[in-house]
């Protein structure tokens, strides 16, 4: 293991071990080089790791600093990871987890500003499905803002963090631009309002098993085995007011 590994290791260990809290300076490199144990070449670049992963922040000619430790930023890297290909729908079957969790906190905790937020996604999305043509990126962003609403309702910052990292615009864009091309967005709208019903009626169990059904669906639609025997969905009147 390399020696900037024991530093990224024994700085992290000291913010556990609350030697180091959240805004704290890091102490004199000398110094803190001498406490680990390593060079203050593998010092610096231990700092620099612990920087892109948004643990420390070293402003210039005035030291090095721990974070805010936001879940957010800490967990961006998964952004990436999410927008990657995934045939085998591991990333999704995640997600599918954490966000029906989120549904179901969300309906206990939920406001009335963030019910109107999901509304308005809600509303921007019946308005990309009608527009001519339609827009997957539109579709993408709405839907995106539908989930994170959902996620922040949940009052856990970690867990609104995971549902953002999961949840990946370029996958968003993949999956909208399948769903309008296999006639099934309008489905997929629907589950939607009805996940919406679910929360604006506090209810978490349905909640749950709203959010639970609607990403299952989506994840054996673009995962699984397709078959000619399983029957489609009829497309749903958008002005039908569901």
């Amino acid at each position: 293991m390399a020696r900037s590994d024991d530093v990224v290791d024994g700085i992290k260990q000291m913010i556990l071990d609350g030697a180091l809290a959240a805004g704290d300076r890091l102490p004199a490199e000398k110094e803190l080089a001498a406490s680990l144990g390593v060079s203050r070449g593998s010092l610096r670049e231990g700092v620099r790791a612990l920087a892109t992963l948004g643990i420390l922040d070293s402003r210039h000619g005035d030291g090095t600093y721990v974070t805010n430790l936001d879940p957010a930023t800490l967990l961006a890297p998964m952004l990436f990871v999410a927008d990657l290909p995934d045939e085998s729908g591991a990333a999704h079957a995640v997600r599918r987890l954490i966000e029906t969790e989120a549904a179901g906190l969300a309906a206990l905790h939920i406001g009335d500003e963030d019910l109107a937020c999901a509304r308005a996604a809600l509303d921007e999305t019946a308005r990309a499905l009608t527009a001519d043509p339609v827009d997957p990126e539109r579709l993408a962003a709405a839907d995106l803002a539908f989930h994170a609403t959902i996620a922040r309702a949940s009052g856990n910052a970690v867990l609104t963090a995971l549902v953002a990292g999961l949840a990946g615009h370029s996958t968003q864009l993949r999956l909208w631009r399948e769903l309008t091309r296999d006639g099934a967005a309008d489905r997929t709208f629907v589950e939607h309002e009805e996940i919406l019903a679910a929360l604006a009626a506090r209810d978490p169990d349905r909640a749950r098993l709203r959010m639970g059904m609607h990403l299952l669906r989506l994840e054996d639609a673009f995962t699984g085995p397709r078959s000619a025997d399983v029957p489609v969905a009829p497309t749903v009147d958008l002005g039908t007011g569901i």
